[in-house]
């Protein structure tokens, strides 16, 4: 098949640049690339569709063609989008028609249609609705993220909505996927968690019917095992290992050095839950004793040592947390930051952290919708204790029952202590949990899985493919950004309906 993969955000090139430099060029990206290079490895012609970008920050996106050394099967198209310069996600609303128009007109050109399109994100849903109804090729929408959560999220009281809604124009974003659940043949979640909790939302009503088996598919993304599999070694391995040996001499005292590591890895956002964590080691002494806990903020080298001018309010609510457990409870030779830049360095920090520290992975966050990094540490070799919110409740439980890593509750200090403890205080299980992880991983999160499932729901879709353009609206504003027909009243009205 000719696949075309829809993301207007972010962008793509060779070298992977920006990943970690922005929100719009996060997990959504490396998804897109890997099932992009996966579809490729099946036999299949793919290309990745994305904004073309003229600024002096990124000229690597400048570029109207681009691929991947060694992925011939795989193109990387721009085209123009609004403005020439960078412009996040929420500024990007007004051009999609405009973006789109230029897509179906390459593709027409050419001579040489798309057999299928896989949106991402609610702009690239509404621009593979406006491709089906022009081209007659049917698509999957893969949303990663709802707006109506985040909508929950931010929207506390009526006086928020207004001003929340024109700063993350979520009017048009839930338009727009309200639209895309509606003509997608498939629907694409990571668990069964997923479909049931956040598209039960009543701000999807009448466009999707949550129940309709037909409509969904539940897919969950794979591991990049060529980067984080634990028989594997890249280029970064020996510098890392070297600079975290170094920064553990520089910040624990000699005593502390050969104590097991535990290891958390993501952003620094209250949602990521980092005080109740750091509160672990606070409230159990045993834990205090036997093992360390590494902070990993690619950002920032030493987040605990920096003026505060450098973060967001959030941000620095968080580490005034941080430092007030670390003061209070002398967890300062415990407790401490590192800065691994990329994925590279990740799973090299992992693999040496499980080869010479009985070291783990921990991530509390009070809700994760998938939860790809445990899998990723999991593939590397560590042990993981995971929130047991969200989707690690499916992907770390089979159907037997068996468990593959620690799900712990993340409001829970003394329960988080507990798990941590089990794996230093009890190798034989650390050695069984690393065992079972390995190969979870290999057995059902690859990107090779998870591009071949995406493969079987296309073929089952082309097999009944009605062509007919769908009875659901799609709002004018989408074909031309003057007509007005999406506005925050028409959102405040079905928010607040209930």
């Amino acid at each position: 098949m000719h696949i075309v993969l829809l993301n207007p955000q972010g962008n793509f090139d060779p070298t992977d640049r920006g990943w970690t430099e922005h929100p719009d060029f996060g997990g959504q990206l490396v998804y897109v690339k890997e099932l992009a290079l996966a579809m490729a490895g099946g036999g299949h012609r793919v290309d990745i569709v994305t904004r073309r970008i003229h600024d002096p920050q990124w000229p690597e996106f400048s570029g109207a063609t681009d691929a991947y050394p060694g992925h011939p099967a795989v193109r990387i198209l721009r085209f123009p989008c609004g403005p020439p310069h960078f412009l996040p996600k929420e500024q990007l609303w007004p051009y999609l028609a405009e973006w789109t128009s230029r897509i179906i007109a390459f593709y027409r050109r050419s001579g040489a249609l798309p057999h299928f399109i896989t949106a991402h994100y609610a702009d690239g849903g509404v621009a593979a609705v406006l491709m089906r109804e022009a081209l007659k090729v049917p698509f999957t929408f893969t949303a990663h993220s709802l707006g109506a959560q985040k909508m929950d999220k931010f929207i506390r009281s009526p006086e928020d909505f207004y001003p929340l809604v024109s700063r993350f124009q979520f009017d048009k974003r839930i338009a727009a996927e309200r639209v895309s659940m509606a003509h997608a043949s498939r629907i694409v979640v990571s668990t069964r968690l997923e479909r049931r909790e956040q598209y039960r939302h009543h701000l999807y009503r009448g466009a999707v019917e949550v129940t309709d088996e037909t409509k969904f598919a539940i897919i969950p993304p794979g591991v990049n095992l060529r980067i984080f599999g634990h028989d594997r070694r890249n280029p970064e391995e020996k510098t890392v290992q070297q600079k975290l040996r170094r920064i553990i001499r520089q910040r624990l005292p000699e005593h502390r050095r050969r104590l097991p590591m535990v290891i958390a890895s993501s952003r620094l956002d209250a949602k990521k839950n980092h005080i109740a964590m750091v509160k672990a080691w606070a409230v159990n002494p045993r834990l205090r004793q036997k093992a360390n806990l590494m902070i990993n903020l690619s950002e920032h080298p030493d987040p605990f040592h920096l003026p505060e001018g450098v973060f967001t309010d959030e941000q620095r609510d968080i580490l005034r947390g941080i430092r007030r457990l670390l003061d209070d409870h002398q967890l300062w030779e415990a407790v401490f930051s590192v800065q691994l830049r990329n994925q590279q360095e990740l799973a090299a920090a992992y693999r040496f952290l499980a080869q010479q520290y009985r070291g783990m992975f921990i991530l509390t966050t009070f809700y994760e919708p998938f939860g790809l990094a445990p899998l990723e540490a999991m593939a590397a070799g560590l042990p993981v204790v995971v929130t047991k919110h969200g989707g690690p409740s499916e992907s770390l439980r089979d159907d037997s029952g068996r468990t593959y890593g620690m799900l712990v509750d993340p409001h829970s200090p003394e329960d988080i202590a507990h798990a941590v403890l089990e794996l230093v205080e009890q190798p034989e299980r650390w050695h069984q949990l690393r065992r079972w992880g390995i190969q979870r991983v290999r057995d059902r999160y690859t990107w090779e899985k998870t591009a071949q499932q995406y493969l079987d729901e296309m073929e089952r879709v082309r097999a009944g493919w009605d062509a007919a353009n769908l009875a659901f609206p799609v709002p004018e504003y989408f074909r031309d950004a003057q007509t007005e027909d999406i506005h925050p009243e028409w959102l405040r009205k079905l928010y607040y309906r209930d």
